[in-house]
């Protein structure tokens, strides 16, 4: 099997990182929001800059692929899992605040970054308090909410390039457009961000915060597994609206529900796989089209295998 060939290449990496830091055969339902997904080959989860360019290193030199995994919160794993190395930075976390600037690994959470900014009285990152992500996940996807986005604050990056070499990006090169980025368009592996602040009132920015905390809870379904919105926003439209106004609120293909509290969201009711929840993106996408005419496009992204079908005799 493919699996077990990947394993056996990347044997020698044992030897080369921590023990506890290299997880075989892990099943990333446990790593991801939805709840869903089948097994990575090899989690390896590095504690250091350093660990994290012995991986990319190996892995070019190998020709072993690698898929980052950030908090889980906007992917669909597939059944079949992750073939080679899917890498968690999840280790690498540290906020640290200096003056107007934040700088946060790509392991935290952008919540927490938003907290630390918050405490440092430091505006500008309200917008991202209800984002489940993590710091590198919001660069991927130029992450955003209620008027606010990454591109408004972030200021400079340093990454891994695919052969494992350092390289510090400048805002220009960012090249940020709706939920993209140069990030994710090059395969980049974000290690850490500085986000340029403005001073603010705290008080100010806590009660920010507050009102939109209350306007998340009180329109999302957040009781259900969920990868969040799942369709991009079509050009003058709302696809929560579309979805809603073609009936398909309720609907369900297995464990995988078009959730009744908002339209927008795919929720996982029912112990879901990762084909049931594909199957119903792409009845509502059809649905939708052939009501409307406008073709949703996903904004969560989907990764990893199918199962492969046994062969019969």
């Amino acid at each position: 099997m493919m699996m077990k060939r990947y394993i056996e290449i990347c044997k020698p990496l044992w030897t080369l990182l921590p023990e506890g830091t290299i997880h075989e055969d892990e099943r990333l339902c446990k790593h991801t929001y939805t709840q869903m997904g089948g097994a990575a080959d090899l989690f390896i989860t590095p504690q250091s800059y350093e660990e994290t360019q012995t991986v990319l290193k190996f892995a070019h030199e190998h020709r072993v692929p690698v898929t980052l995994l950030g908090n889980g919160s906007n992917v669909i794993v597939k059944d079949g899992g992750i073939r080679g190395i899917t890498l968690s930075l999840k280790k690498l976390n540290t906020i640290t605040c200096t003056g107007v600037e934040l700088v946060a690994q790509t392991g935290a959470t952008i919540i927490e970054a938003s907290r630390r900014a918050r405490d440092a009285e430091l505006t500008g990152l309200e917008f991202a308090c209800g984002i489940p992500g993590t710091v590198g996940g919001a660069f991927y996807m130029n992450a955003g909410a209620y008027g606010g986005q990454i591109a408004d604050v972030l200021e400079s990056v340093l990454v891994l390039t695919e052969q494992g070499e350092f390289k510090t990006l400048s805002k220009e090169e960012f090249d940020f457009d709706y939920r993209k980025s140069v990030f994710s368009a090059k395969r980049y592996i974000a290690l850490e961000g500085t986000f340029r602040l403005q001073k603010g009132d705290m008080a100010q920015i806590q009660a920010k915060m507050d009102e939109l905390t209350i306007a998340r809870e009180t329109k999302q379904p957040l009781e259900y597994p969920s990868c969040g919105s799942v369709f991009k926003r079509p050009p003058g439209m709302f696809a929560g609206k579309l979805i809603q106004d073609s009936g398909l609120q309720g609907t369900r293909i297995g464990g995988a529900e078009v959730s009744k509290k908002h339209a927008g969201f795919i929720v996982n009711v029912d112990n879901a796989t990762a084909t049931e929840y594909m199957s119903l993106v792409r009845h509502v996408q059809q649905t939708v089209k052939d009501k409307f005419g406008v073709e949703l496009e996903t904004e969560v992204i989907t990764i990893g295998e199918d199962i492969e079908e046994p062969v019969s005799d």
